[in-house]
Order: C-alpha cells, then sequence, then structure tokens
C-alpha cells in the first residue's frame, strides 16, 4: 500500500477514529503499511506486531 494514496490515507484515518489507537500503535501502522498489499494484509500484520513477545 502506498501511504502516500489519499484512498489509503482515508483508510488509515478511519481505523485510527474507530479502534482509538494511541500513538505508538499509529506509528506501528504508519510503518507497516509499506508492507502491506491491501487493508486486510495491514490487519493481519497489526495483529501479528501486537501479538510478538517482548
Amino acid at each position: 500500500m502506498n501511504i502516500n494514496d489519499k484512498s489509503v490515507l482515508e483508510i488509515l484515518n478511519k481505523l485510527i477514529a474507530i479502534d482509538r489507537l494511541n500513538k505508538t500503535q499509529i506509528l506501528q501502522m504508519v510503518n507497516l503499511v509499506s508492507l502491506s498489499n491491501d487493508i486486510n494484509d495491514l490487519n493481519d500484520n497489526l495483529k501479528w506486531e501486537n501479538t510478538k513477545p517482548f
């Protein structure tokens, strides 16, 4: 996904508002956007990142 695409930014803004993401989650999502093929892939990547042990 291209972070500079207007439609992608609109999707990200909706996710931020709906899920009430904090700053860390937003930064994590922005980093994963370029690795994701679509919104479903992004959601899977976010779930994966959140389940990794620290």
